[in-house]
Formats: C-alpha cells, sequence, structure tokens
C-alpha cells in the first residue's frame, strides 16, 4: 500500500466546539471530532473512505498554501 500525504486544515466550530478537519487535496473530505486524537483517526478513515469511491485516473488538486489577509470590512 502507497503512503501518500495530506495537508488537513483544522477549524474549531464555534457552536459545538469540535475541531473539524477539511482535507485540502480531496474536495468533500472532511469530519469532526472533539479532540486532536480523534480528529487524527477521523480524517485518516476519511481519506481511506474517498479513495475507496474515487476513480483510479481523478486527478486531485496541488495545495499550495494559505494566505491571511486584513480586510477592512
Amino acid at each position: 500500500m502507497k503512503k501518500q500525504t495530506f495537508t488537513v486544515i483544522v477549524e474549531r466550530d464555534p457552536e459545538s466546539n469540535w475541531l473539524v478537519g477539511e482535507v485540502a487535496e480531496l474536495p468533500g473530505c472532511y469530519t469532526q471530532a472533539p479532540d486532536l486524537p480523534a480528529l487524527e483517526k477521523n480524517i485518516q478513515e476519511a481519506i481511506r473512505g474517498y479513495f475507496h469511491v474515487a476513480s483510479d485516473n481523478e486527478p486531485f488538486p496541488e495545495f499550495v498554501g494559505t494566505l491571511r489577509l486584513a480586510v477592512a470590512v
């Protein structure tokens, strides 16, 4: 089995206070958990599930980075 590295963006949901993790390279691949160890386990399961149903020749976006901007609103 080939190992692949993914970028997980982690945010805290303000209503539930749970962590939400989204895989940058896999559109629609996300999960949530009450703490970081559980989130890591859940996101690994989500990634495996994603590849279980994904097409073999489907191209994936390349994660480039993050950008923080100060904007007057």
